[in-house]
């Protein structure tokens, strides 16, 4: 298996022979407006460029996973630059029929039994939020891939630590967890993804396992820094379990 993170929570993972893109977005360094109601109004999104071209990105791609369409997970460059027969996966009918509109053919919705190229994906819930927010931040999904010659990774996506995250850490095993962990915020509602206690909580619940950090300091509503993180991972004695990548750097387990 071998990881690598391109910017915010786009990902290319290598897994047991394929290679997925997971949540594009590939938008140009300050292309796009903040973010409203939060912090650095000042600051055109992406915050950081990405470290590769977008042709090098989407370069044998074999499948794409989108969690869900919110901007910074799916933008207008990621649907401009990717083939539109290319196979794509996301969360439920809604966010398919969303992308079929943008001209693609070959979508499938995630299930918890799900199989691509003998490759187990099992889709699994997430929550985008605490409280009110929910409302707005609409549904969200992660995904465990299952491969007889891998370790087992679980991509958790936009979420909170919840019961649902120790469920899918109890009922899969994960030896590799990816979390996003940037504390995103707007001024009001609280944590729309982990923060430095969230990610307390998934090395608590799997505590042999490795977590990679993601989803940090890319748009202008992040709350945590990489610093940070890695400073909490060290008071908390959970450096060696703990990788928060930067931009284009590879992992392989």
């Amino acid at each position: 298996m071998h990881i690598q993170q391109i910017r915010n929570a786009t990902l290319i993972i290598d897994f047991a022979g394929k290679k997925f893109l997971v949540d594009p977005f590939l938008a140009e360094k300050g292309t796009l407006p903040p973010f409203p109601n939060s912090d650095r109004q000042d600051q055109n999104n992406p915050l950081e460029s990405l470290p590769l071209s977008v042709e090098e990105i989407i370069a044998d791609i074999d499948a794409v996973i989108v969690t869900h369409t919110h901007l910074d997970h799916w933008d207008d460059a990621a649907k401009e630059a990717l083939p539109k027969d290319i196979k794509l996966f996301t969360q439920n009918d809604e966010d398919k029929a969303e992308i079929e509109g943008a001209g693609f053919t070959n979508i499938e919705v995630l299930q918890e039994d799900t199989v691509f190229e003998n490759i187990q994906l099992i889709k699994t819930k997430g929550e985008h939020g605490r409280g009110e927010i929910l409302k707005m931040a609409g549904h969200v999904c992660g995904v465990v891939f299952k491969h007889a010659d891998e370790k087992t990774l679980y991509v958790a996506g936009d979420t909170v630590w919840y019961d649902e995250v120790q469920k899918t850490i109890d009922a899969h095993n994960p030896e590799i967890i990816v979390v996003n962990a940037g504390d995103n915020q707007f001024l009001q509602g609280g944590s729309l993804v982990m923060k430095e206690d969230d990610v307390y909580e998934v090395h608590k619940a799997a505590p042999d396992a490795k977590i990679i950090s993601v989803h940090m300091e890319a748009v202008n509503h992040w709350n945590l820094s990489r610093k940070d993180l890695q400073k909490f991972g060290e008071e908390k004695d959970m450096s060696s379990n703990l990788i928060v990548p930067n931009n284009g750097e590879s992992n392989s387990f």
